[in-house]
């Protein structure tokens, strides 16, 4: 927050901040960079917590590991509040530099709680949508203008007064939103994507109305700046000749940002989802094929913050390329995949499919599971659906 404050007042120094995330190295945002050592120890005791179900009774680490698990959980339950609202701080930090319209969105008493895709139904059919749900507010955008990062506001809707009605079916999926000043209808791209905005909502409007008071004075006017680095979204979903990374000066991208990734893949993430991420985190060497080349690729990859970076070997300072993961499933591989090895998985966001194999039987139950708390669940991803 102080860098932040100071950023705004010294113009050299917010230079430098954005010269600095438009380096390759730079492939979160900075933000994310300085919460890393305090999330990481939440990663030391999930590791502590693995290592002692392997330290069988008299194994000399056995109590080394177990008095370590033990000081790892007292320091992480004492941080774990301040972890939490630093999360938010960082959240709403970041979702400022992706909003146009509104201004001082970080304010005291207010919480991040799901952003994602939604279809609003107008006069004109639908017409997608990026919400974004907090602790006193619902708000709306549409995509910004092209050569932009951003989303433009198009509504604020407060939550004291709300109803959520499920009753009206004009298209699938769809759920009624009735605020103080003005009454819209969304579809979300699935059921349960319907059923996790409603509950999310429910519960919100339900706090706001015990609330003592709301720090919602939003808009505002904030000018549109261009993305931090290019766009490689078509990058990432093509399956190029070889697997080398982006061209010359496409690094990891903003649009890799969890609302981008949103608005592309029309699903959602929570205030949920995201603690649990943070906990599940993952690198090492695998090896990858795309669906219709005959090579595996060794690459070291990190799996952090939804996505999954690739880099030629764990010594290399930036990432190659990058795989945002929501809306992917994770499975398998079929007999008509003709996969012939052993421990692989398959990555697959419609058509487009991604094999990986593992160096043994462990690492790829792990890379399994911590893929699996990031990727999509059933019926998550996709646009409205059409009645059968």
């Amino acid at each position: 927050m102080e860098l932040e404050k100071a950023a705004k007042r010294v113009k050299k120094l917010e230079a430098v901040c954005t010269e600095f995330e438009l380096q390759k190295v730079c492939y979160l945002p900075l933000s994310s960079f300085l919460l890393k050592p305090t999330q990481r120890l939440l990663h030391y005791r999930r590791l502590l917590g693995r290592l002692c179900g392997h330290r069988a009774p008299g194994h000399p680490d056995r109590a080394d590991c177990r008095d370590a698990l033990t000081v790892i959980t007292e320091v992480t339950a004492t941080l774990q509040h301040s972890l939490v609202r630093l999360e938010n701080l960082q959240k709403l930090m970041e979702l400022q530099q992706d909003l146009v319209g509104v201004e001082s969105l970080v304010a005291p008493g207010r919480e991040f709680i799901r952003e994602g895709c939604l279809h609003t139904l107008t006069k004109k059919g639908l017409q997608q949508r990026m919400f974004f749900l907090f602790s006193d507010m619902l708000l709306y955008t549409s995509r910004g203008v092209s050569g932009t990062s951003c989303f433009r506001t198009r509504g604020v809707l407060p939550l004291r007064g709300m109803l959520v009605d499920a009753s009206a079916r004009p298209v699938p999926h769809c759920f009624t939103i009735c605020a103080a000043q003005k009454t819209i209808v969304v579809a979300a791209g699935s059921r349960l994507e319907k059923e996790k905005w409603m509950q999310d909502l429910d519960s919100a409007i339900e706090v706001a109305k015990g609330s003592g008071t709301t720090p919602l004075e939003l808009p505002g006017s904030v000018a549109c700046t261009p993305p931090r680095r290019p766009s490689d979204e078509v990058h990432l979903e093509q399956e190029p000749a070889d697997a080398r990374g982006p061209p010359e000066g496409q690094g990891a991208p903003r649009a890799s940002s969890t609302a981008h990734v949103c608005w592309c893949r029309s699903t959602s993430v929570s205030r949920a989802d995201r603690s649990a991420a943070v906990e599940n985190q993952l690198s090492g060497y695998l090896l990858r094929k795309f669906k219709n080349s005959n090579g595996w690729q060794k690459l070291w990859v990190v799996f952090t913050n939804f996505c999954l970076f690739f880099y030629k070997t764990h010594q290399d300072d930036h990432p190659l390329a990058s795989l945002p993961l929501l809306g992917y499933r994770v499975s398998v591989p079929q007999e008509a995949d003709g996969i012939l090895k052993e421990h692989v998985f398959k990555l697959q966001f419609k058509s487009h499919v991604y094999f990986f194999r593992a160096e043994s039987k462990y690492t790829f139950g792990r890379w399994m599971e911590v893929i699996e708390s990031a990727s999509s669940s059933p019926g998550r991803a996709g646009p409205p659906e059409e009645e059968a």
